[in-house]
């Protein structure tokens, strides 16, 4: 096990929301990023949270690397600016990548694509094909419902309390990135296990 963090794959949505909270948020969680010297991975768009957070990242002077599917490279507009944009064929492929480009993966407030991003690393984690550390930022309560049902599933038998543990949950982006940065590291994901 190690505590170095090199890359974290961050999801978000791609719109701002409704709330300005929200777009704050992404704006702190790219500057902190991009001040402990940590790589963002994130999806490639250059709209809503997506691309607060890597207009942020990259004005604070951080690396930013996209990996956007080429049918939404025109949708969520793929951002030009970064370090590094890979275009790839499809979602799995996105995902693949963003994987394994990362050494740590955080959830901001999005839907259901930032949902199912969080859920299928996390059930990598779960089922052992990779030991990186999973975070979730959540902003002014966005995720309440959501922890609460996770709770449900615990009391109803279909989850073991251990594996919601694995999620580590913040209201603050320096805060969670701090505890993700000492948070013990097993290996990158091996999706050849998957």
């Amino acid at each position: 096990m190690t505590h170095s963090v090199s890359s974290i794959c961050v999801f978000c949505g791609s719109r701002p929301g409704t709330h300005p909270a929200y777009a704050l948020a992404a704006r702190h969680m790219g500057q902190v990023v991009a001040a402990r010297g940590i790589r963002l991975v994130y999806g490639g768009g250059r709209v809503g949270l997506m691309g607060v957070l890597a207009d942020a990242a990259l004005a604070a002077g951080g690396r930013v690397v996209g990996v956007i599917p080429e049918a939404l490279l025109r949708l969520e507009v793929g951002h030009r600016a970064l370090t590094e944009l890979h275009v790839v064929p499809n979602m799995h492929a996105r995902k693949r990548m963003m994987a394994e480009l990362s050494d740590a993966f955080v959830a901001l407030p999005g839907g259901i694509g930032t949902f199912e991003e969080l859920f299928e690393v996390w059930t990598w984690r779960q089922l052992g094909y990779h030991g990186s550390p999973l975070g979730l930022l959540d902003v002014d309560g966005y995720y309440q419902g959501l922890l609460q049902f996770m709770g449900r599933t615990v009391g109803e038998g279909f989850l073991d309390p251990t594996q919601l543990e694995l999620l580590m949950v913040d209201t603050d982006a320096a805060r969670l990135v701090e505890r993700i940065a000492e948070a013990p590291r097993g290996p990158r994901l091996d999706l050849d296990q998957t």
